[in-house]
Order: C-alpha cells, then sequence, then structure tokens
C-alpha cells in the first residue's frame, strides 16, 4: 500500500493551527487557565480537534450529545457549539475541581443552559440514559480500560447514522510498540480491532492529534 501522509513538525503545525479558527477570548482564557495546571493540562484536546468536533456536530445536525471525559471543558464547549438549536450535552467526568473551571467557562460561552454535567462514574450514567437510540453523537476521552465497555453503551443509544469518536487511539504511538503491554495500550488496541471488524457500525481511523476514531452507527 502506497503511504501518503505529511509528517507534522513544530513549523508545520503551527501553520496547521493558523488555518483553523482563531480561538475567541472564552478559549483562549481556558487555554491558559488549563496550562496553569501543569502535566496534567495534556489532557486537554488540541485546538483543531475542537474546531472538527464543532464541524462534525454541525454537519450530522447533532441535538442530543454525549462526552465521556470532560477536564476543564474544552472540548465540551467545541461541540455544544456544534450542536442545533435546541440541543444538549451530556458531561460525564468524575473530577469536581477540574470540572469546576469547566461550569465557569460554560457559562461565559452563554452555553450553560445545553451541557449537563453528571458527576460519577461514566458507565453508570450512561447506562441511566434512555435505552432506545437516540444520540447523534458521543466523545470519548477518559479512561481507556473502560473504551470498549463504553462504545457498547453509547453504540446502543445512538441512532443510524450517529456517529462515536474515541480520542488518543493512537496512544502516542504505542499501539504499534510489541513490548508496550501496559493496561491501558492493551485497551487500546483491542478497542481499535474491535471497531474495525464490527459490521454495526462504519468506521474511520484519522490522524487528528494522537489520533481520532469516528464510527457511524450503520
Amino acid at each position: 500500500m502506497h503511504a501518503k501522509f505529511t509528517r507534522l513538525t513544530a513549523e508545520r503545525y503551527a501553520y496547521l493551527v493558523a488555518h483553523n479558527p482563531p480561538l475567541d477570548p472564552v478559549l483562549a482564557d481556558l487555554v491558559a487557565e488549563t496550562a496553569a495546571l501543569g502535566p496534567a493540562s495534556m489532557m486537554q484536546i488540541a485546538v483543531e480537534q475542537g474546531a472538527f468536533l464543532t464541524q462534525l456536530a454541525r454537519l450530522v445536525g447533532a441535538r442530543r450529545a454525549v462526552e465521556v471525559g470532560t477536564f476543564t471543558g474544552y472540548s465540551a464547549i467545541s461541540i455544544a457549539r456544534g450542536l442545533a438549536d435546541g440541543g444538549s450535552l451530556v458531561c460525564c467526568d468524575v473530577n469536581e475541581e477540574w470540572t469546576g473551571i469547566a461550569r465557569r467557562y460554560w457559562t461565559r460561552a452563554g452555553l450553560a443552559d445545553r451541557i449537563t454535567l453528571r458527576l460519577g462514574p461514566a458507565l453508570d450514567t450512561l447506562r441511566a440514559l434512555p435505552r432506545e437510540p437516540h444520540l447523534d453523537l458521543s466523545f470519548v476521552d477518559a479512561d481507556k480500560t473502560s473504551y470498549r465497555d463504553y462504545y457498547e453503551e453509547l453504540l446502543a443509544r445512538t441512532r443510524p447514522n450517529g456517529v462515536i469518536l474515541f480520542d488518543n487511539v493512537l496512544w502516542g504511538g504505542s499501539v504499534v510498540d510489541p513490548t508496550d503491554t501496559s493496561d491501558d495500550t492493551v485497551a487500546i488496541r483491542a478497542l481499535n480491532d474491535h471497531v474495525a471488524r464490527d459490521p454495526r457500525v462504519e468506521a474511520v481511523m484519522l490522524p487528528i492529534a494522537d489520533g481520532v476514531t469516528i464510527a457511524r452507527k450503520r
């Protein structure tokens, strides 16, 4: 198979970011406050990933969305901004401190009325949602060892042509390192293999940030 890709350097990445929508003051301030958290700030999605989530939500006409793993709220703002009128987003997280930051910025962004935060184990939150297919878009970026469980719970509740996105599917390249047998890496490999073979969905893996898989329910 012919390999066709452009390796990202710092200069090329800066060019890419410069040709995406610029950050407004809300997102710029959120990035700065999150950066002050130190190493944990790496959990924030990339700028181009946020723009992609907004665009995708608009393209699929999403009204009902779920996020698993909210951190300080950047991805939630990105999704919520792309929802159709009257749309709503349920966010699942377990960290009250970090999501406290998220709440402040959701209010600043004028989105507090369309985002509902559920603090507690995400599987409990997902299983409490109506069982019938009603979700248009889901974004999963939480504990990797539960990815397969999140997938099954969300897929059952996703409407035909609805989409589920998984972040970090390349896991810094560890997915192709046979010596890496850590729980997270093994779980991501398993999820990637399962989704690629699952006849219930049509999936594509893209090299956005640390890798994003989009699975469309047939």
